[in-house]
């Protein structure tokens, strides 16, 4: 029998794609470290049938319930039977669509999967996303001007994972290597456009990332070199001197998550707009 205090199952019912649920569990379940989410995800559930199936299933192994169902019908049923059975259920997005109808006088559609409507901005994410994957690592740096973002920096600082997230939320994204002893591309010097931000990290935290990135197949690559603390030390002192000669910022990833690291990015293109 599982030791509740170690595993729990979390459940998570969306009559979307659940991604909403996904990351609202997570993130509270990372306040829970001795607790390790068994996570089931149920997207898609549109009608009773389908929801009674998960409650069944819920039954069989109780937990935590969190659902985004719009259906009002359905919600209810949800925490009904989740009384039944004695587990707790939250329905994540009733307190906020609650907010929100108070605070603007008028109530919601309620309509499934709204937020993935094909509008103008869907089409301006892919837009996005179609010119971050052709601008990864230096290629086709004739179209800097076109980007809304770039990013500078030596191997290992997180550039390209950055820039598709970047990109997923409709900001066009090019990234680029710092080489020592190599220059920058002219193009790159001349944009007038795109917001140029450098990304460094520490020595230690890059010497670490690299020794776990295996390279030994490049034609006259060297892993030690690739590795050395005090090569990597002079590859951040160039990056730094670059970034410092054009008045590029310059955000340390060392203890940054991703979603961190692109906030503070979508932070510096509101303040200097």
């Amino acid at each position: 029998m599982e030791n509740r205090k170690n595993f729990f199952h979390l459940h998570m019912i969306s009559d979307s794609t659940g991604e909403t649920l996904i990351s609202a569990g997570r993130a509270v379940s990372a306040q829970f470290r001795s607790a390790m989410p068994v996570e089931h995800v149920y997207p898609l559930i549109r009608n009773r049938r389908q929801l009674l199936a998960v409650l069944e299933a819920i039954d069989h192994q109780p937990g935590i319930v969190l659902y985004t169902i719009v259906d009002q019908e359905l919600a209810a049923l949800v925490d009904v039977r989740c009384r039944e059975i004695g587990t707790p259920s939250v329905n994540v997005l009733e307190p906020v669509l609650t907010t929100f109808q108070s605070y603007l006088g008028f109530p919601s559609r309620r309509r499934v999967g709204a937020q993935h409507d094909l509008d103008a901005t869907y089409f301006a994410r892919m837009d996005a996303l179609n010119f971050t994957m052709d601008h990864d690592d230096g290629q086709l740096p004739e179209d800097y001007d076109r980007a809304d973002v770039v990013l500078v920096g030596i191997s290992r600082t997180s550039k390209t994972p950055t820039s598709i997230y970047l990109a997923n939320r409709g900001v066009k994204t090019a990234n680029l290597p710092i080489v020592l002893g190599n220059g920058l591309p002219p193009s790159l010097l001349e944009a007038t456009r795109p917001l140029i931000v450098g990304l460094v990290a520490t020595t230690e935290r890059i010497s670490q990332v690299r020794e776990n990135r295996d390279l030994g197949g490049a034609h006259g690559f060297d892993q030690n070199y690739y590795t050395d603390r005090a090569s990597i030390q002079e590859e951040l002192k160039y990056a730094r001197s670059l970034c410092a000669r054009h008045g590029w910022p310059v955000i340390d990833v060392t203890r940054r998550s991703i979603e961190e690291t692109a906030a503070a990015i979508v932070a510096l293109r509101e303040k200097l707009r």
